[in-house]
């Protein structure tokens, strides 16, 4: 079998299948395989019909079937399912071809492999795909990472499917060695689950302080949208309140149950990121609240034990509080993608990958599921200060927060006093107040681990490095801890 096709996809699920077609379309001739193989025959006698693709039966053949160097990519479950592949093609394969995992695998697995596969001869890539089913059809946000040598290979397909801002800017671009692609897409991720949760708590506070139907819901999204919170989520938030069940005409939103589901990538950000020493909390807030949701049992016979909390505050004037609750959504999201950027930073000093914050925020800017005009602003304040310490510090998210402080915090205060929860609202302004003081009390937190453990401390009135201890008690003598960690 000669072919000759372009690129080789393995995996027609949702996205590989839309990816697919989105190649085709650009002038790409695409191998494809599935291990079910009916699924190739579906697809070639659906979708695909009188499309430039090669349908293949088998992992020969589809080797067989592409020109050198080979460019296959595998869209199958992350984990066990992934090795699973690769260690069927690689005897398949040459040294120089390629293998490229564009599932949402986790970026310690992609380093692995990329480590073993390496020594095989063979390139590999673990590249973020980002945009769900119509950004795979129509242009994803793309983060490629690995093997660089592969790069040139795959970069004309990459950049003609991905998304485009302005027709012009390209939502692709090598991402950095080993697991940068998949580790930039698991922050990507997790900001996710916190632009979610700040939507979902609006939302709660709408519904249950000014008891607003789900079309007036609606216009509010459909109007913040048009401004700083113009986004991808913030759109479909307000399409989903306008649909209606066709059984009962029922807002569909307010038929489904209160449980939320998750992949784990929220998770593996929380998780890398206290490895990393990086106060992901709005991010970690959002994976919790969805743990909580899942106790829907628990929630309902809590609820009817406690009841409404003893002092209400009275609800608002309409205007006035959803200008307060815009800018607390505003001002949270700066959090959430401050602290996704600091723990970008933090992986390309711990890993010694060459990440440039800029060039991600435009990847993000078009294709992905948190596109939005306020990734053209991220991407501005990164390009004008590659140093800049917190994007928060930049002139213009420094200035938007200011502005946005007052209606933060009594959109917060009224959470609190009605007993409606805001733990992504509150944990970001936490956040905020803990990065603006400039004296947090852990000058006792330091005594204490000193008292109990003898863990040491610096000193205001000595220089940074140099560590102490005091005999607290008197009987403790002058052994200190072997190490500390700040």
């Amino acid at each position: 079998m000669a072919h000759n096709a372009d690129f080789g996809l393995i995996g027609l699920g949702v996205m590989g299948e839309n990816l697919v077609l989105n190649m085709e379309s650009r002038g790409f001739k695409v191998a494809v395989y599935n291990r079910t193989t009916s699924k190739v025959d579906d697809f070639l006698g659906g979708r695909g019909a009188g499309k430039n693709f090669v349908g293949c039966h088998s992992l020969e053949d589809f080797v067989a079937s592409m020109a050198r160097p080979r460019k296959a990519m595998i869209l199958v479950k992350a984990g066990g399912a992934v090795d699973a592949v690769i260690d069927q093609l690689v005897p398949l394969l040459d040294k120089g071809d390629i293998i490229i995992d564009g599932g949402n695998s986790y970026w310690k697995d992609t380093s692995r492999r990329s480590k073993a596969l390496q020594e095989k001869g063979i390139l590999f890539v673990g590249s973020g795909v980002s945009g769900g089913e119509e950004g795979a059809l129509k242009g994803p946000s793309l983060m490629p990472g690995g093997h660089e040598a592969a790069w040139p290979h795959i970069k004309p397909v990459f950049q003609a499917i991905a998304a485009k801002v302005n027709d012009t800017e390209v939502a692709c671009d090598w991402v950095g060695d080993d697991g940068a692609g998949h580790f930039v897409k698991m922050i990507h991720n997790g900001i996710e689950y916190g632009d979610i949760q700040v939507i979902c708590e609006a939302y709660h506070l709408m519904k249950e302080t000014l008891n607003l139907s789900t079309d007036e819901i609606a216009d509010v999204f459909a109007e913040w949208n048009a401004g700083d919170l113009e986004s991808y989520l913030v759109e479909i938030t307000s399409e989903i309140f306008r649909v209606r069940d066709e059984e009962t005409g029922k807002p569909v939103v307010d038929l489904i149950l209160d449980m939320a589901g998750q992949k784990g990538t929220g998770r593996w950000t929380v998780v890398d990121g206290l490895d990393l020493g990086q106060p992901v909390s709005l991010i970690a807030e959002a994976v919790f609240s969805r743990n909580l949701s899942a106790m829907k049992d628990r929630r309902v016979a809590a609820a009817a034990v406690f009841g409404k909390p003893p002092v209400m505050m009275e609800a608002p004037e309409k205007t006035a509080f959803l200008n307060d609750l815009r800018d607390a959504v505003l001002a949270s999201k700066m959090v959430s993608y401050a602290q996704g950027f600091d723990m970008i930073e933090a992986a390309a000093q711990d890993f010694g990958w060459k990440l440039n914050k800029g060039a991600i925020a435009l990847m993000w800017r078009a294709g992905c599921i948190i596109r939005s005009s306020f990734l053209g602003r991220i991407n501005s304040a990164f390009n004008e200060d590659p140093g800049l310490d917190n994007l928060l510090l930049a002139p213009w998210f420094k200035d938007r927060i200011v502005e946005c402080e007052n209606g933060w915090r009594r959109t917060v205060a009224l959470g609190v006093l009605n007993g409606i929860p805001t733990p992504a609202f509150s944990c970001a302004l936490a956040y905020y107040d803990g990065l603006r003081c400039e004296s947090l009390p852990a000058n006792l937190l330091q005594a204490q681990r000193d008292y109990f453990g003898a863990h040491t401390y610096q000193r205001v009135d000595k220089p940074r490095g140099e560590f102490f201890h005091t005999n607290w008690t008197g009987e403790g003598g002058s052994t200190t801890a072997a190490s500390y960690n700040a």
